[in-house]
């Protein structure tokens, strides 16, 4: 979705993997490659995830912690693709 979750648009709204190790990028990356090669057959289009190293983390502020709990009628975008993600992408 780009810039965007749901009808919510901008930076703040990227979707992203941040990750702390090689490891953790490689993990990310094979299990990406392996779910847009689903998405594709189902005739989706790109992902968009940014892929990055894992910057110094800052926790939101607090009436933004659990916010569909604080509010049970709230807005929320996420929906699924019904396109399961491959198991087996990597062996542990």
């Amino acid at each position: 979705q780009g810039m965007r979750q749901g009808n919510d648009v901008g930076t703040q709204y990227r979707s992203g993997v941040y990750c702390y190790s090689a490891a953790q990028r490689a993990a990310a990356e094979a299990s990406r490659d392996a779910y847009q090669r689903a998405l594709a057959q189902a005739g989706y289009g790109a992902i968009t995830t940014e892929l990055l190293d894992a910057p110094p983390f800052y926790y939101a502020e607090d009436y933004h912690q659990q916010y569909l709990m604080k509010n049970p009628g709230g807005y929320c975008g996420l929906g699924g693709t019904g396109v399961g993600c491959p198991e087996g992408v990597i062996a542990s």
